[in-house]
């Protein structure tokens, strides 16, 4: 027969294995204990993100384009400064239990949104797909409202029938579909086109850059219309106005890697 004091040490150690068993399941079903739980701020709005301190800031930028919509190749993230190296895991840059980070940088719909509003006639030539393929791009609806403005006041000179080398300074002069002013630097250096505006700058990775259509605008032929495709669909197109001729080989040539 036990006595109590038998009966009382063994309901602490029945308990004691109890609640070995319950932590186990926890770890089993919750994570490990390696795991951290932190704050990411994108544009007012606060993610709760949980991972192992031993992922690593690649692991966490590729977490925060889930849920964000930034892509890493256009994404800053910030914790105590810009977090650069992708190769050290969230232990070594020091972000800990409640942590806060920031995400800055632009969306694919946040490039996209110099879109003007699609008109009434714009949206019937669009359903009438067929007719939309035969027409030269200067002439749809949409290209044609921007292009009937007229040339930019610093448009570069265009030259039909040559193929120049990109200049070692940005390309100036044209505009996009809002007709606001834009600017292309290529850096060769990162791998990146950055798509300037009067309001900001995107850094856009070239790899990102799906392809380039372009066509000479009728009247004009010396300067093209060029849509980069930011996105896996024709929609995701960046529409840019009074593109030289003689650069429109060499810019798909360093985007695209070919002709």
């Amino acid at each position: 027969m036990a006595t109590p004091m038998d009966s009382a040490s063994g309901g602490d150690s029945a308990a004691a294995s109890c609640g070995e068993r319950h932590g186990q399941a926890q770890l089993a079903s919750g994570g490990s204990a390696d795991e951290i739980t932190f704050k990411v701020v994108f544009k007012k709005q606060t993610h709760i993100v949980s991972m192992e301190k031993s992922k690593t800031v690649g692991e966490l930028k590729k977490s925060a384009e889930d849920l964000t919509g930034v892509p890493v190749s256009m994404m800053k993230l910030m914790f105590k400064g810009l977090l650069k190296q992708d190769q050290l895991t969230l232990d070594e840059v020091g972000i800990a239990a409640g942590s806060k980070l920031m995400v800055v940088g632009s969306t694919i719909s946040d490039v996209l949104a110099v879109t003007a509003p699609v008109s009434a006639a714009s949206k019937s030539t669009a359903s009438a797909g067929s007719d939309v393929k035969r027409t030269k791009l200067s002439e749809q609806e949409k290209h044609k409202k921007v292009i009937s403005k007229g040339k930019p006041d610093d448009v570069l000179v265009g030259i039909v029938g040559q193929q120049d080398p990109l200049p070692l300074q940005p390309l100036t002069g044209m505009v996009n579909n809002i007709n606001g002013k834009v600017r292309l630097t290529f850096k060769l250096e990162t791998d990146e086109l950055w798509i300037g505006t009067k309001v900001r700058t995107d850094k856009v990775g070239m790899s990102q850059i799906q392809s380039i259509v372009a066509e000479p605008i009728v009247g004009h032929e010396d300067y093209h219309v060029m849509g980069l495709q930011l996105g896996s669909s024709e929609q995701s197109r960046y529409w840019i106005y009074w593109v030289p001729s003689q650069y429109i080989s060499s810019i798909k040539r360093t985007v695209l890697g070919h002709l």
